[in-house]
């Protein structure tokens, strides 16, 4: 095989590979005497079929696999001999005008990971911000558990309805024009006044009601209500209320843990303050995380792969873009997206550096991922198929190296981090929940570095991260907000459309151990970084397949 080199500018790198007629007809000879013994043909015993009538048979079908084979074979040995380290998968073209019993000319793309400076990690300081579990915080809690458990008593057949009580009614929803639409239709509803869980003045008109009475309501869908033929539109519903039910006295004692499964009330409030201690390291981690990747960025700067930042990009890009399907107004998002476009690509590529550097981090101080945390990890995430599919799931990701790079990826950058917080220089402040979780979703927060500048982990400078409140990803259910009554979920036409929802601000990961499995791999100095995963195949046309 030959090789030359056609293009070496910055991270691109180009080489023709010449692959003669004589290489491929001797692997064809290969597996022509590996075949051999086991054909089977009319006239012939088994074993004894003579080669020259395989290989007219079946002479294209091998040779089209043994060039693939030889490709295969000469990509490897080309990242191997030139000391590449690929950052996304080489593309491979086989040229125009290849005929079978030709020398085969294959043109190699790809963009080589830079040689990444020693990263400074000397001298990182950090503040980390506590927030000690206050017992009023609680005690809200329990007072919320309370109110989800609270007791509905039956009232008398001629109360009227108030705020607070739960209306039990069949409904039938029509159109302006009296027409009865899909999905408007619905018995035994449980409908709590005031919960606001359901489209404006549908609970209000309820107020007044009785027991027995048929009413009808006058309604007007929200403009953004998520079936399209309605939002905006006016209606009714043809109410018959069925019962009428006053909310009990909702009590924190031991009667409410024991409702929930517990054997006290001492143990929910543990639980509870063990709950919101996990919620409060959550947001010191990410805040200290922030602030690490903030000094990190800023004391490094060299050149990415254009190809991982487009990959990162895109990757932000198309979250972005679902997101801004909720909106009360896509088009109106989408353009705003558009004028934001530059600033996200920047984002991306300050990801990708930050990866690279912290997998540059790692390998230098030995930072692995054991083989029972992978196990541990495969596993869980097998977890989240049916479990006809977990085992061919576990399987594809055991024979598929990138794969295993990408669900490997998320828990080596963890434990770089985890190794820098014990170099740096900590220091300790207490403050308020609210403090840190305007920290961490103002631009500015708390300076830790050289100076105050602009974190990825935004939306571009221009427009502020709406504030939401952070959650732990493993939440007990107990936590969750429940509805007063299981019949109330049963509302589908009268419910609100979602709130509306700002666009995720993107967060302050890094992209080399996300979306750019092949560059997580190099770092971790796995033998799979040395060649590409998967296996080109030969075509004649000019299309580029990836290798």
């Amino acid at each position: 095989m030959q090789t030359v080199e056609t293009l070496n500018e910055g991270l691109k790198r180009a080489y023709t590979l010449t692959i003669t007629a004589k290489d491929i007809d001797s692997k064809v000879d290969v597996e022509l005497k590996r075949l051999a013994p086991q054909m089977k043909m009319p006239g012939f015993r088994p074993g004894k079929v003579p080669a020259n009538l395989i290989r007219k048979m079946h002479g294209p079908a091998l040779t089209q696999d043994a060039l693939n084979a030889a490709i295969q074979e000469g990509v490897q040995s080309l990242v191997a001999e030139k000391q590449l380290r690929p950052a996304m998968q080489p593309s491979v073209e086989l040229e125009d005008g290849y005929d079978l019993g030709k020398d085969a000319v294959v043109k190699v793309e790809m963009e080589v990971l830079p040689q990444v400076p020693s990263p400074a990690i000397d001298g990182l300081k950090l503040e980390r911000l506590t927030v000690p579990v206050a017992d009023e915080a609680v005690t809200e809690q329990l007072q919320k558990f309370a109110d989800q458990q609270k007791k509905w008593d039956d009232a008398a057949d001629d109360y009227v309805a108030a705020m607070g009580d739960l209306v039990t009614v069949d409904f039938v929803g029509k159109t302006a024009d009296g027409v009865a639409f899909d999905g408007g239709t619905g018995t035994d509803m449980g409908v709590e006044l005031g919960a606001g869980r359901l489209i404006p003045g549908f609970e209000d008109q309820l107020v007044g009601v009785k027991t027995g009475e048929e009413k009808v309501l006058n309604v007007t869908f929200p403009e953004e209500y998520q079936e399209k033929s309605l939002a905006g539109q006016p209606a009714t519903f043809d109410i018959t209320v069925k019962s009428v039910k006053t909310a009990g006295e909702s009590k924190i004692d031991e009667d409410l843990a024991k409702s929930l499964g517990l054997e006290s009330l001492e143990q929910l409030s543990g639980l509870l303050k063990g709950q919101i201690e996990q919620e409060h390291n959550g947001l010191t981690r990410t805040h200290m995380k922030r602030k690490l990747l903030d000094q990190l960025a800023e004391g490094h700067d060299f050149e990415v792969p254009p190809s991982m930042v487009e990959a990162e990009f895109n990757q932000i890009w198309s979250q972005l873009q679902h997101e801004a399907t909720h909106e009360a107004d896509p088009e109106a998002a989408m353009a705003e997206m558009e004028g934001e476009r530059d600033d996200y690509r920047k984002i991306a590529e300050r990801r990708v550096r930050l990866g690279l550097l912290l997998s540059e981090i790692g390998q230098a101080n030995g930072v692995e991922v054991s083989n029972q945390e992978m196990q541990r990890l495969l596993a869980q995430a097998a977890q989240q198929y049916p479990a006809e599919q977990r085992q061919q799931f576990m399987q594809y990701v055991q024979s598929e190296p990138m794969a295993a790079a990408q669900l490997r990826a998320p828990l080596y950058e963890d434990k770089v981090v985890d190794f820098l917080f014990e170099k740096a220089e900590i220091t300790d402040r207490e403050a308020t929940r609210e403090e840190l979780e305007a920290a961490i979703e103002s631009e500015d927060g708390f300076a830790s570095g050289t100076h105050v500048h602009d974190h990825d982990n935004h939306k571009p400078k221009k427009k502020a991260a709406a504030k939401k409140k952070a959650a732990p990803a493993d939440d007990a259910a107990v936590t969750d907000e429940a509805p007063a009554s299981d019949a109330a979920d049963e509302a589908k036409p009268a419910k609100k459309a979602p709130a509306k929802k700002k666009a995720a601000p993107v967060e302050a990961e890094t992209a080399v151990t996300e979306s750019s499995p092949v560059a997580a791999k190099n770092a971790e100095g796995t033998e799979a970084a040395d060649a590409p995963a998967k296996k080109p195949r030969a075509k004649k046309a000019a299309t580029k397949t990836e290798a």
